[in-house]
């Protein structure tokens, strides 16, 4: 993906929006926004992810997800990551947005939606039908942000996960209960 940069004039003064895919040099910066993220989602103890987490799943020889950074004036403003994921109905692609979030303090100069344009143009360059996100549901400035842009709320569905024991204890659970106590027969 190429650079987007967008030079704005404000008050005879002159303000740069960099969009660009996160570098190695800048997940530290990276982390401190997901930090952010989480703070406002008032769920700042559930980042548990690392540096070198990120680096090996972004970088690693197994990409697991890709990033944007949203620079305001040379400084980290927001970020976007995102990965792919398969429709088995469209017989194609889409991107997952996992994260979309701008820090407080750059809110108001159009780089949410600026970070989201760059993640749909991508998605279109590669081919994709569209991207897919979830949003909190308190978050109002956020339902109203993607209600502006015309994105479709997908209500006839809930999102769905396992806390980490019943995580590990349905992957334990390879085969039904019912055919591991099945007695064998010997053939004749």
């Amino acid at each position: 993906m190429k650079v987007v940069a967008v030079r704005r004039r404000r008050n005879s003064r002159c303000e740069l929006l960099n969009i660009h895919p996160i570098t190695r040099d800048e997940v530290p910066a990276l982390l401190a926004l997901i930090r952010a993220l989480a703070a406002y989602e008032k769920k700042p103890h559930k980042v548990v992810a690392t540096e070198a987490d990120l680096l090996r799943d972004l970088f690693g020889p197994q990409p697991k997800f890709r990033a944007l950074i949203a620079e305001w004036n040379g400084k980290p403003a927001g970020y976007a990551s995102f990965f792919n994921f398969y429709s088995t109905y469209e017989g194609r692609a889409a991107l997952f947005l996992e994260d979309l979030f701008v820090l407080e303090e750059f809110r108001g100069h159009g780089i949410g939606k600026s970070l989201l344009a760059a993640v749909a143009k991508l998605a279109l360059e590669e081919g994709c039908f569209g991207l897919r996100w979830e949003v909190l549901d308190w978050n109002r400035a956020a339902i109203e942000f993607y209600e502006k842009l015309g994105a479709t709320f997908l209500n006839e569905r809930k999102a769905v996960s396992f806390d980490e024991a019943a995580f590990h204890r349905v992957a334990a659970d390879v085969l039904p209960q019912r055919q591991r106590g099945t007695k064998k027969f010997k053939s004749s």
